[in-house]
C-alpha cells in the first residue's frame, strides 16, 4: 500500500481527496480536539478478550464467530439479539473479566506526557470506550487525567456508531474534521471516526493490522502509530496546533 514515513510515524494515504496529504507549502489544518479510546490504548491491554468471549458464547460458537469476523468479534453486539435472561448471564460474565481488568489497570506509556502537551495547547481531550462507566471513573481517579466528555458503554450507541463521537463534537462546538479519534481497534474506532467525518489514528502497538485488514473492512486510518509517543510528533507535524 502507498504510504510515506514522518519522523517514526507513519501516515497512511486516503482513498479520496477529503484528507489530503500535505505538502511542505500546504496549509496545516487546524485540530481542535482529540478523542481516545481507554482499553488498548490510554490504558494498557489486561483483558483476555479471547477468553472471555469463548466464557459468554461457548468454544463452539466461538470458533463459528470468530471464522465468519477475522477482524474481531463484536461481542455487545452479538449478545444484543439474545434473550434478557441470556442476556444478563453473558453481561454478568463480561462484567468479571472487566473487573478482573481494572484490578491490573495500568496507564499506557506517552499518555500522560500526550495529554500535557494537549492541554498546553489547549486543545480538548474526550474519551469514548466500550467499558462501564466505572471503569472511566477508576481510571480518572486513579491517573488523575480528565476527559470531558468520557462516554462509556451507557452511551448509546456505542463505537463503531458514529453517535458518541457527534456528540462530543457538538459538546465542544467544533466539526468532526477539526476532531480526531485514537484507538487501537480499527473496526471499533476507526470505523467510529469515519463514520463521524473526523480524522483517525490506528494505534498498533504490535503490527497487527496492514493493508489487507484495511482492505476486508474498507477503512484505512489517516495516520498508523505504534506509540502515544508518536501521536506527539504527528500533531506538530500534520496540524497547526495554534491555541
Amino acid at each position: 500500500m502507498p504510504s510515506f514515513l514522518s519522523k517514526s510515524f507513519l501516515r497512511l494515504p486516503p482513498k479520496s481527496l477529503l484528507f489530503p496529504m500535505y505538502t511542505v507549502a500546504a496549509a496545516k489544518s487546524r485540530l481542535r480536539g482529540v478523542v481516545f479510546d481507554m482499553d488498548g490504548t490510554l490504558t494498557v491491554p489486561v483483558i483476555d478478550f479471547a477468553a472471555m468471549y469463548k466464557a459468554v458464547l461457548g468454544d463452539v460458537e466461538y470458533k463459528r464467530i470468530k471464522a465468519e469476523n477475522p477482524s474481531g468479534i463484536d461481542i455487545l453486539h452479538h449478545i444484543e439479539s439474545w434473550t434478557p435472561e441470556k442476556q444478563q448471564e453473558a453481561y454478568k460474565i463480561i462484567a468479571d473479566f472487566e473487573k478482573e481488568g481494572l484490578d491490573r489497570l495500568q496507564i499506557m506509556p506517552g499518555a500522560a506526557e500526550l495529554c500535557g502537551f494537549l492541554d498546553a495547547k489547549k486543545i480538548r481531550r474526550g474519551l469514548i470506550t466500550r467499558n462501564v462507566k466505572d471503569a472511566v471513573d477508576l481510571f480518572h481517579q486513579r491517573f488523575g487525567m480528565m476527559f470531558s466528555p468520557a462516554l462509556s458503554r451507557e452511551f448509546r450507541p456505542y463505537k463503531p456508531n458514529p453517535a458518541p463521537l457527534l456528540h462530543i463534537c457538538s459538546t465542544w462546538d467544533v466539526q468532526p474534521n477539526e476532531v480526531m479519534m485514537v484507538g487501537d481497534s480499527l473496526k471499533d474506532d476507526v470505523a467510529c471516526g469515519k463514520n463521524a467525518g473526523a480524522l483517525t489514528c490506528l494505534l498498533d502497538e504490535k503490527g497487527r493490522y496492514g493493508s489487507q485488514d484495511f482492505a476486508n473492512l474498507d477503512l484505512t486510518p489517516d495516520f498508523k502509530v505504534s506509540s502515544l509517543i508518536e501521536v506527539h510528533s504527528l500533531l506538530k507535524s500534520n496540524f497547526d496546533l495554534t491555541p
